[in-house]
């Protein structure tokens, strides 16, 4: 088994910008204690964030403009910054998958089991679970490492990643346990 990290969406406009919210900030630190091992063990870790062409995105019908390429809303927040080695994919669609080269660089590094972290959990999350699913790899979501608009919506997301994708549901710290 190789595992990836996938961190989705930490940008600006998720955590402090347009759709700003505090869920969402919450994360950062399990992100961080996720990524941390991740640098240190030599696993892979990819960025796939929204980056939007400027007032063409159908997207921007349903959500408005936001994290458009370029600007501070499609910045990775600060706290999470990719270091020197990680990957970094911009989407334009809710899945990782959907029109970056996201699937062909995983085949290449060989890894067979995906680490989903990120914003939001009932969107970008879960469509990039069921285009990971319907691809063959593994899905493992770090509960304190995913978010969304309120904990409803978080519990019926992660029962649903479970039910249909067969994600493994579990925490940051028993993620690295298992890694050491």
């Amino acid at each position: 088994m190789k595992t990836a990290v996938i961190v989705i969406d930490m940008i600006n406009d998720f955590v402090a910008g347009i759709f700003k919210n505090e869920r969402a900030k919450n994360i950062i630190p399990s992100i961080k204690q996720l990524l941390n091992f991740a640098h240190n063990d030599k696993i892979p870790v990819i960025y796939a964030n929204d980056a939007h062409l400027p007032n063409v995105d159908t997207e921007f019908d349903v959500w408005g403009q936001h994290a458009v390429v370029g600007t501070w809303g499609a910045q990775i927040v600060e706290e999470l910054r990719p270091e020197r080695g990680d990957f970094v994919l911009q989407k334009r669609r809710y899945s990782a998958f959907q029109g970056t080269d996201l699937d062909q660089l995983l085949r290449e590094l060989k890894v067979d089991t995906l680490v989903l972290t990120g914003v939001i959990t009932d969107i970008c999350v879960q469509h990039t679970a069921a285009d990971a699913f319907f691809k063959g790899y593994k899905i493992i979501v770090p509960e304190d490492c995913v978010e969304t608009a309120n904990e409803q919506t978080q519990k019926a997301a992660l029962g649903y990643l479970k039910r249909v994708y067969g994600s493994k549901i579990t925490r940051a710290n028993e993620i690295v346990k298992k890694w050491s």
